[in-house]
């Protein structure tokens, strides 16, 4: 665990003397798939709270290791863990479990945002359109999951229930092809989600506190966003807020943005994805109660279009956390 005050360049902290100067723990790395992203998340934010003026601790925290957690004069928690233990709601169970004020979604709605399906499930009770989809777990029988599979024929969208960064998604154009991708993230997973493929542009809408922000269009240079389409250097992917889109959908697809993000309980701060298909249906995706912040990250673009930079981006969300009883 690495502890300090001021920012690692040696630049001049900035505070604002009528704002209390927190002690911050920021909990990074973690044991998910997307264990390099939120180290990268988690420097950036720590750098950028004690430029604020804050004291930071730098955490690498894991389900063996919790000992981060039980530092003296902790103020706050920010948790950048993405995946699996950071946005499944068992840092925040623990967080909540040693009285610690912690920042983003609780531990029931970080659970129900990471299961996709439950997430289709509330957004469908509040009327936002998600795409059909279908449920396959490994313990089903061969011939019980060739009849479902007719219900959502190719192309289809293959994916784990639970991932993140869009690692394993496979959209599959053939029947082999979706059988072969079926059938090796049974392995890995254990559970898969089958969902209808929509063709459409790819829309995001990040939430700050109650606030949609303004909608981002994604413009991978491959056939979808992957992951490499987000964190690799030479991937081509553009992003813009000049989508062209009127006032009407836009403010369409941030309502259901917070639609979603209310259904599931969430707090603090999220992205919603959409796929605006050529009739002008949004079809929500996936909320992510933890987003990135990297150098490529799109809640800390949108932030910026609202004229928050990073450095107060990070520092609100601190402020959130610590507004709440502990």
């Amino acid at each position: 665990m690495d502890c300090g005050s001021k920012a690692k360049d040696g630049s001049r902290m900035q505070s604002d003397s009528t704002d209390s100067v927190l002690d911050i723990t920021v909990l990074m790395g973690g044991p998910s798939s997307e264990r390099d992203v939120s180290l990268l998340s988690g420097e950036a934010i720590a750098d950028a709270l004690e430029r604020r003026g804050h004291k930071v601790c730098r955490a690498d925290i894991n389900p063996t290791d919790t000992t981060a957690l039980s530092r003296p004069g902790i103020d706050v928690v920010f948790i950048a863990l993405h995946g699996d233990f950071g946005e499944s709601g068992e840092v925040q169970e623990l967080c909540e479990n040693a009285h610690l004020r912690y920042t983003g979604s609780g531990p029931r709605a970080s659970q129900l945002a990471m299961d996709k399906a439950a997430t289709k499930q509330a957004v469908k009770r509040v009327s936002v359109p998600t795409p059909d989809w279908m449920i396959v777990e490994e313990f089903h029988e061969p011939a019980q999951v060739a009849e479902w599979l007719p219900q959502l024929d190719v192309p289809v969208v293959i994916k784990p229930v639970d991932g993140g960064s869009s690692v394993d998604i496979v959209i599959a154009r053939t029947h082999p092809q979706r059988d072969n991708a079926l059938e090796a993230l049974l392995d890995k997973y254990g559970r898969v989600m089958l969902e209808r493929y929509v063709k459409g542009r790819e829309l995001t809408v990040g939430i700050l506190g109650d606030q949609a922000l303004d909608l981002l269009e994604i413009l991978p240079d491959g056939e979808f966003y992957d992951y490499r389409a987000k964190y690799a250097a030479d991937a081509g992917t553009t992003y813009t807020f000049d989508h062209g889109l009127g006032a009407k959908a836009v403010e369409a697809l941030q309502a259901n943005a917070l639609a979603t993000h209310r259904a599931l309980g969430c707090r603090d701060m999220g992205r919603v994805d959409f796929l605006l298909d050529e009739n002008g249906v949004g079809w929500m995706l996936e909320t992510n109660t933890i987003p990135g912040f990297t150098s490529h990250s799109l809640l800390p673009k949108a932030a910026a279009r609202a004229g928050i930079g990073f450095d107060e981006l990070c520092d609100r969300i601190a402020r959130m956390a610590m507004a709440r009883q502990a």
